[in-house]
């Protein structure tokens, strides 16, 4: 399927309308879903907290969403594109946000972390990666990016979790949870329509951001990611996908093989490229051959080091040594 306008709310499937709304990143955009409940409208995810994307729902709440409005929202997971307004939006509507107890959690903890704890915890981690001293400090300085990207979540939540059923747009949605992107993303599944709400789990161009972060620097987020795929081999080959990011696209089985593919590639570039001992920041240019802004640097980062976890957790890599601060990772 094509690309829609930024703004403009499409129906992709009876009684399901897909709104793209912009972002400030390379990324350009992300995909929201809206459900016809009857009465009103199941909102999937609300899009970042700046004021671009602000003013289009303003927009629409007074357009296309007055007559039947937005009953609940549902936030697929915590990142800033995905439940960025949905503080603002429930709480300007007086409706209940829903999501899973982790997601909830750590968009709340992240929203209200203003601790110095917080950017120490990231300088350590940009220093043990070999990052360049300049860039460490660049990146220091800008503190917790996070609380500047959303609004704040709501203190009281309904909880989804793994299994639940969730009756959404005149039918029943089962709940699959994935992992790796984010700690227990919600996905769903419709039988009857055939058809899937694949969140960031299962993009159809792009792999999504598998990586370690500052808070959690031992974490194995591939595992987990590989480790949740396969329950995505059980619903049928020709299930329509609905993506956080780019187009509807079908061949899901087809997809989830080349994700596994594009990531066995990785672990292989990261074994080669500490066939001499080599910090994170060396092994970068290995897994990503172009230039990066800031905030593409920090996936590329996390990226790498969720490589470097996964092989070390194998026992293929090891810690064997190290350099101003830095860790080498090497062959056992």
């Amino acid at each position: 399927m094509e690309p829609i306008e930024l703004g403009r709310p499409v129906e992709v499937a009876p009684g399901i309308l897909w709104l793209r709304l912009p972002l400030p990143y390379a990324l350009d955009h992300v995909n929201v879903w809206l459900l016809d409940d009857g009465d009103g409208w199941t909102l999937i995810d609300t899009g970042i907290g700046d004021e671009r994307s602000r003013a289009i729902w303003e927009r629409l709440l007074a357009e296309e969403f007055m007559a039947r409005p937005i009953g609940r929202i549902v936030a697929t997971h915590f990142h800033p594109d995905h439940i960025g307004l949905a503080g603002w939006l429930a709480e300007r509507l007086g409706v209940p946000l829903l999501t899973s107890r982790t997601e909830w959690l750590s968009a709340r903890l992240l929203a209200l972390d203003s601790t110095s704890g917080y950017a120490e915890a990231g300088r350590s981690y940009d220093i043990a990666a070999g990052l360049d001293a300049g860039v460490v400090e660049q990146r220091f300085a800008a503190g917790n990016r996070y609380r500047t990207s959303v609004s704040m979540p709501p203190a009281v939540f309904t909880q989804v979790a793994a299994g639940d059923t969730i009756e959404m747009g005149g039918g029943s949605w089962r709940v699959l949870i994935g992992e790796g992107h984010s700690p227990e993303m919600l996905t769903f599944y419709s039988a009857e329509r055939n058809l899937l709400i694949a969140a960031d789990q299962v993009l159809p161009r792009i792999s999504p951001v598998v990586a370690v972060w500052p808070t959690t620097p031992g974490a194995d987020p591939l595992r987990d990611f590989l480790a949740t795929l396969p329950q995505y081999l059980e619903l049928p080959e020709d299930c329509f996908v609905l993506p956080s990011h780019d187009a509807p696209f079908q061949s899901l089985h087809e997809r989830i093989r080349s994700l596994v593919r594009h990531h066995e590639e990785r672990l292989e570039l990261t074994l080669q490229a500490c066939a001499e001992p080599a910090t994170v920041a060396r092994i970068i240019p290995t897994l990503f051959r172009r230039k990066f802004d800031a905030h593409q640097l920090g996936f590329a980062l996390g990226e790498t080091l969720a490589h470097v976890n996964y092989l070390l957790h194998q026992g293929h890599l090891a810690v064997v040594g190290s350099e101003g601060g830095a860790r080498l990772y090497g062959l056992p």
